[in-house]
């Protein structure tokens, strides 16, 4: 009796839901198949959010559940759960995670606190207009954003909306000045704090539901909101001036619970994702339709509606692109990269004078994305400078960088793509030593002058290619590897010392430059070991070494495999020193390893550390803390790394204008004739030759500590 009621609950749903959706939409957009018999439901999913029957995303997510069940005969049926029903976004999210909730849609700003990235569409008029925003977000950007939702258990599809934010207050906004002394309310976010301060106004969190009663008592001038907020909160009823600046963007992300998703069949997984892409047109053309509306509510009630000339909107975004700087190692320089590049190679045929291109090929976003992000600051810092001396051979100067993610197939891949780009002068290497291995056949065939200022790996350099293209500013192993050995046994005072390094041409490269140090100080003082990558338990095998004698650890390895390998020793009763190659500071060490570091000595070896006593050095790293908004205390990340990158990118400068033309081969015959230059870590007299394309004289060697607030300082 249950399952034939059942059934007839299920026909009347789905009858009534056909009706509706025949009666709300053109006979050109309705869903016109009628299920002939009862069908059997074989899969119940459940979509949250957050928001409001009547609103444009409730309707699409109706729509959404109608045609699932018609494109699936049936057999999956979507309840849609407005209004918080099921709790709160950060509820269903975890419900979510957990398997509990099927299906959700969470506005980006909630998912920003696990995933930075999702701040993307915060830039405050970070996009030229809705079209390209639009653009990013259903092409490689947006697919990059989506992906990130695995590391939380969900699987992002696509991105619905609920507008474009505007400002809205009790004077005129039409430009960064106006917005000075006055108060603002703001969502909590660092970002959108920052906004406000920018221009000189006071940024206040409050409360969305508290926003009307803070705007009608005064506590706030203004505020921020899509049209949809602005009219459903009353806002414009407390409010004299609307200015429609469409300065960043209220996303919607529509994703799935990961484990429900995996338990559906392939084909109904599908079904629900094409659904959902197929309805992100409708739902926004819904949204613009209906903000056409709410902007008339807007003007009848009496508030005067401002409109952003080109120059005033400008002016906007001149005054508030340093926040894309201040946030893009949070946000992701992955996700940043790939929009500069889609931006540019649209624009290159139009440019004139067409730019010089320089290339980054790096990890940006696969546990050396920090190291990649710091290689890419050295060659935009460069780069900005060199432009505002004007440029090389009277063209501008731009970054095209691109992420390769530690993957040797995919750097590869990289570099032919940015040997096709007209103006390519050059390209920047980053950590990885086996990716720039992997490209050197391909360097050399198209004869790109490759730019190193991490890879530390011997064969780099010394591949036997001729005439050699490969130039190399940085910490290299002949040098590192010895300054660390020989510490290592001053600090072991007759102890061991065990020499941990990684299983690759790296770590062969280290332990060919320790070859002699062991003949100086006697096999039995040194113990090799090799590490392999993606190794994390080291408990047991420390304990081991303590037990065998050893002292003092010298390791030569990545980030991740660093992290672990430290951590393990926090957990030993007596930690023993470690003396560190700098690869460690390729990844956000500090953070990962905070707590370790309160009781294990750990140093590593940096070409430049605080404090300094070469004023053109304490110069940059204040032009630093200036271009990309560090307070005085906040750590520089990876600052050799990006201090390298900056000398060589000045270097490549100098030899273009010694060359005098922007041929590769001739900029490559340049560099090994370059006189002087003087740097910020050194000068350099001269900085290559014919016979030596590492830096001749090599880089300071210090040895460096994390302080308690991640800065790296001289070790005492």
């Amino acid at each position: 009796m249950r399952k034939a009621v059942g059934s007839v609950i299920i026909i009347l749903l789905l009858l009534t839901g056909l009706i509706w959706l025949a009666l709300r939409y053109p006979p050109s957009e309705t869903v016109a198949v009628v299920p002939s018999a009862a069908p059997e439901v074989r899969y119940h999913l459940r979509l949250g959010l957050n928001i409001s029957r009547g609103s444009a995303l409730y309707a699409a997510a109706e729509r959404f559940a109608l045609l699932v069940a018609e494109r699936s005969n049936g057999q999956a049926l979507v309840t849609v759960h407005p209004d918080q029903e099921l709790g709160y976004d950060e509820q269903m999210v975890e419900m979510a995670r957990n398997g509990e909730l099927d299906l959700i849609l969470t506005p980006t700003a909630k998912l920003s606190p696990a995933i930075p990235a999702m701040q993307y569409a915060d830039l405050p008029f970070y996009f030229s207009s809705r079209e390209e925003l639009y653009a990013m977000l259903d092409g490689e950007p947006g697919n990059l954003l989506l992906s990130k939702l695995g590391s939380i258990g969900l699987v992002g599809i696509t991105f619905w909306e609920n507008g474009f934010k505007h400002f809205t207050a009790n004077h005129p906004l039409r430009t960064p000045e106006d917005f000075a002394g006055h108060r603002f309310r703001v969502m909590k976010s660092r970002l959108l704090m920052e906004q406000f301060e920018a221009m000189g106004s006071i940024p206040v969190p409050i409360d969305f539901h508290a926003t009307y009663q803070a705007l009608a008592d005064g506590a706030v001038s203004g505020q921020e909101n899509p049209l949809v907020a602005i009219v459903g909160m009353r806002f414009h009823e407390v409010q004299n001036y609307l200015t429609l600046s469409s300065h960043a963007w209220l996303g919607y992300v529509f994703s799935a619970s990961q484990s429900v998703f995996a338990q559906l069949p392939q084909s109904l997984r599908e079904l629900i994702a094409n659904t959902a892409r197929e309805l992100t047109v409708w739902e926004r053309q819904e949204t613009a339709r209906r903000e056409s509306k709410f902007l008339q509510q807007v003007r009848q009630a009496g508030v005067e509606v401002i409109e952003l000339t080109p120059d005033e909107r400008l002016r906007f975004q001149e005054r508030l692109a340093p926040l894309a700087r201040t946030f893009a190692m949070n946000i992701g320089y992955d996700l940043l990269a790939k929009t500069e590049e889609l931006r540019l190679h649209q624009a290159l045929p139009n440019l004139q004078p067409a730019p010089l291109l320089i290339g980054l090929n790096a990890d940006l976003s696969s546990g050396s994305e920090l190291a990649g992000g710091a290689i890419l600051r050295g060659v935009e810092l460069a780069i900005e400078r060199i432009n505002v001396e004007g440029g090389l051979l009277g063209r501008p100067v731009r970054l095209v960088a691109m992420d390769h993610l530690g993957n040797q197939a995919r750097g590869l891949e990289n570099l032919r793509t940015l040997a096709a780009w007209p103006g390519l002068i050059a390209v920047v290497g980053g950590l990885h030593s086996i990716v720039i291995i992997h490209e050197m056949e391909t360097i050399h065939q198209r004869q790109i002058p490759y730019l190193v200022p991490w890879a530390a790996a011997a064969k780099v350099v010394e591949h036997g290619y001729q005439p050699n293209y490969v130039f190399r500013l940085s910490l290299r192993d002949a040098d590192v590897a010895p300054f660390l050995l020989r510490e290592a046994l001053r600090v072991a005072a007759g102890q061991k010392v065990a020499v941990l390094l990684e299983r690759s041409d790296w770590g062969r490269s280290n332990e060919a430059a320790l070859a002699g140090v062991i003949a100086e100080a006697g096999p039995d003082q040194i113990t090799i070991e090799w590490v392999n990558r993606g190794e994390h338990e080291f408990v047991i095998r420390l304990r081991a070494l303590q037990q065998q004698g050893v002292g003092v650890v010298v390791m030569a390895i990545n980030f991740v495999e660093s992290v672990h390998l430290v951590n393990a020793m926090a957990r030993l009763n007596q930690p023993l020193p470690i003396l560190s190659h700098w690869g460690l500071t390729g990844g956000d060490f500090w953070s990962a390893a905070e707590q370790a570091l309160q009781t294990v000595d750990l140093r590593f070896v940096q070409s430049a550390v605080l404090p300094v006593d070469r004023p053109v050095l304490a110069q940059w790293l204040a032009d630093y803390r200036a271009y990309y908004g560090l307070q005085p205390e906040e750590p520089i990340p990876a600052v050799s790394g990006t201090l390298h990158s900056y000398e060589l990118t000045q270097l490549l400068a100098q030899a273009v204008r010694q060359a005098g033309v922007a041929d590769r081969s001739a900029i490559r015959d340049a560099l090994e004739l370059l006189d002087h230059y003087q740097g910020v870590i050194r000068d350099y007299a001269p900085p290559f030759s014919p016979d030596s394309h590492e830096i001749i004289g090599g880089l300071p060697l210090h040895l460096a500590r994390f302080n308690a607030r991640g800065q790296i300082l001289l070790a005492e």
